[in-house]
């Protein structure tokens, strides 16, 4: 059985963990590339979103490079994500792919459901072998996120922002050809030192709150690497969602770690009080939430005509009004063009700066004014 999977930013790292823990022939995907997005836009329907699209290509690139079997999560609700294996799998039969699909469902925090599909696959290993191969997968994927995060951080206060992408993806890197714990401890702790070793500027800072559908924040290749984009421009990104938080809320009952779920679904309730699919109501909970921690303005992306997005969109007018926060919503689809991207996002920046600097400069002259 030779496996492959789709591509979700860096959570290839320990999916692939997972897999080689199963004593499964992993083949991933290539990186996503202009290829990957032609052959997935050529074989989906037009009104497809984009993550469908780019799942095409990622399996039509790895059937071909010798993959037999793919691993694709299910799903459920007014998403059409719950739709994606079936649709796939039956473009892929009508191009006369000779595959097998096995469709992990999320059992919605029932564990012991979700390690038996996961022994279901691993056919050769045994209850324990499986338990281990999620464990180590957990493990390289609280690190990859432990290297996101600093990187997030870092990256907008460094002079010298190439050198920090340099290490940041070698860090990744290693923490993807680790074996074990100790290799893998060892790769953060290196890669993480030498972030914090990089000379840093005194410009000011502004911090912008990412938020939307999963797949469009998660893969960078979706959305033209805004995160990144807006680093270099003196930003610091926090994304409403990372890979280990969707995996402890929805797989693992949240017992893995504190979720913050209910309390973002409370910060949502004044303005959106129902479940709309995907995660549209954790949109507005964390624009709420954004708002309220002081962030300077947030930006909602998803894939063209994404319908839980276009809903928490609906009322993201309202939020920013009445929390005080500027949001900016940008979607994507096979159309998308960088330059038009990049030129919406420097705008919002400089909005978002000189707003700053006007607010500082009040602050500056309160004290004068009341002594007059």
């Amino acid at each position: 059985m030779k496996v492959t999977f789709p591509h979700m930013g860096n959570a290839h790292i320990p999916i692939k963990a997972l897999l080689k823990g199963l004593k499964l022939d992993v083949i991933p995907p290539p990186p996503i590339s202009k290829k990957t997005m032609e052959l997935g836009v050529k074989y989906s329907p037009e009104f497809a979103c984009l993550p469908l699209k780019v799942n095409m290509g990622n399996f039509i690139e790895a059937i071909e490079a010798g993959a037999d079997t793919i691993v694709m999560a299910g799903g459920w609700g007014p998403c059409r994500f719950g739709y994606y294996a079936q649709v796939e799998r039956d473009i892929l039969k009508n191009l006369n792919y000779d595959f097998r699909m096995v469709i992990l469902e999320a059992p919605d925090s029932q564990v012991s459901e979700l390690l038996k599909q996961i022994k279901a696959l691993g056919e050769n290993v045994g209850l324990w072998e499986a338990w281990k191969a999620i464990k180590f997968a957990w493990y390289k994927l609280n690190a990859v996120e432990t290297l996101e995060k600093q990187f997030e951080y870092f990256l907008p206060r460094a002079i010298n922002k190439d050198e920090v992408e340099r290490i940041f993806d070698k860090g990744l890197e290693n923490i993807d050809l680790a074996n074990d714990r100790k290799e893998v401890n060892n790769f953060t702790r290196i890669t993480l030192k030498k972030m914090q070793e990089q000379p840093c500027h005194n410009q000011p800072i502004l911090r912008i709150g990412l938020v939307g559908e999963i797949y469009t924040i998660l893969e960078p290749a979706t959305n033209y690497n805004v995160a990144r984009y807006m680093g270099r421009l003196n930003a610091e990104v926090t994304r409403s969602i990372y890979m280990s938080d969707w995996v402890n809320d929805h797989l693992l009952g949240g017992w893995i770690k504190k979720s913050r779920h209910g309390e973002i679904i409370n910060c949502a309730s004044p303005y959106l009080n129902y479940w709309v699919g995907g995660h549209g109501r954790e949109t507005v909970g964390y624009t709420v939430d954004f708002a309220r921690k002081q962030y300077d303005g947030v930006v909602q992306i998803g894939p063209l005509t994404c319908m839980p997005e276009i809903v928490a969109q609906s009322v993201l007018g309202k939020v920013s009004e009445r929390e005080g926060i500027p949001c900016m919503t940008m979607y994507f689809d096979e159309h998308s063009g960088q330059t038009g991207i990049y030129t919406r996002l420097e705008a919002f920046i400089d909005m978002l700066q000189r707003q700053s600097y006007l607010q500082s400069s009040v602050r500056r002259e309160e004290p004068i004014i009341a002594g007059i």
